[in-house]
This record gives structure tokens, C-alpha cells and sequence, in this order.
């Protein structure tokens, strides 16, 4: 065993002050710290982009709005109180209520036609084709003056 002298300056930091894995995946965190977010999920299957979204105790025909315009998808979800407590004398409610909008950013190659949504057990799936095709890149030339 070899020993190693120590610096006195050398600080023993606990990992989990060193490392930066917990801000690696800042995605999405003030979305989901915000009340007013619907959250989601998103994958890419074999042909399509899926995002699911919760959206419990909702009419999808009158309480949804969903639109795509140059690759960016928005979501719009209105939920209306129901109050079903009776003559409760103790009342307390943790559920979100009023107008909820989320704007989701789809990846290159998604194509906005034929898109398909379908709601069931309080999950709004939306189904956006890939066709393949990857963002255009043009390069920039950069003058001299």
C-alpha cells in the first residue's frame, strides 16, 4: 500500500456536490415545477413521434385544442370544476383547474400532415408521422471587412 501525503487545501467534497449530473437533464424542470403544465411523455416509435400528455376529467371533443405550425405542436387543455363534495364540512382539493397549455417542439423529420390523436383513460396520445427527411442545413458564409 502506498500512502499519499494530502494537500491542506485539498477539500474532501462529497460526490454529489461535484458532480453535474443532476443539471445534465434540465429539460422540461420548470415545466413540471409550474402548476399550469400538462406533462408529457415523448418517444419515437418505427414510424411515428408519440407524445402522451396527461389530461384526466377532460371532454377531448370540448375541452381540447390541438395545433401544429412550422414543427412546433401546441396543446391546450381547459378543465372545469366539478365540485362533487356534497355537504362535506372538511374540504380540501390538490387538482388543477382552468386553462393548461403546452408547446412542444418536434424533432426534425416529422411530417405535419396525417397526424392522428386519440384520449383514453385521461391520456391524450398524439401520433406524428417521420417521414425520414432531416432538417435543412445551409451554411452561412461570413464576409471580411
Amino acid at each position: 500500500m502506498t500512502l499519499v501525503r494530502k494537500p491542506f487545501f485539498d477539500l474532501d467534497w462529497p460526490s454529489w456536490m461535484t458532480s453535474r449530473a443532476p443539471f445534465d437533464q434540465m429539460d422540461g424542470w420548470l415545466d413540471l415545477g409550474n402548476e399550469s403544465s400538462i406533462r408529457v411523455e415523448e418517444f419515437d416509435s418505427e414510424k411515428h413521434h408519440v407524445i402522451r400528455a396527461e389530461a384526466p376529467g377532460i371532454d377531448p371533443d370540448k375541452d381540447v385544442d390541438l395545433t401544429i405550425s412550422d414543427g412546433v405542436l401546441r396543446l391546450m387543455v381547459h378543465r372545469q370544476k366539478q365540485s362533487k363534495t356534497g355537504d362535506a364540512r372538511h374540504y380540501r382539493s390538490e387538482f388543477n383547474y382552468g386553462s393548461f397549455t403546452r408547446v412542444i417542439v418536434l424533432p426534425p423529420g416529422c411530417a405535419e400532415g396525417d397526424i392522428a390523436a386519440t384520449y383514453e383513460d385521461g391520456i391524450l396520445e398524439v401520433k406524428v408521422p417521420i417521414n425520414g427527411a432531416k432538417a435543412r442545413e445551409k451554411r452561412i458564409p461570413i464576409a471580411r471587412h
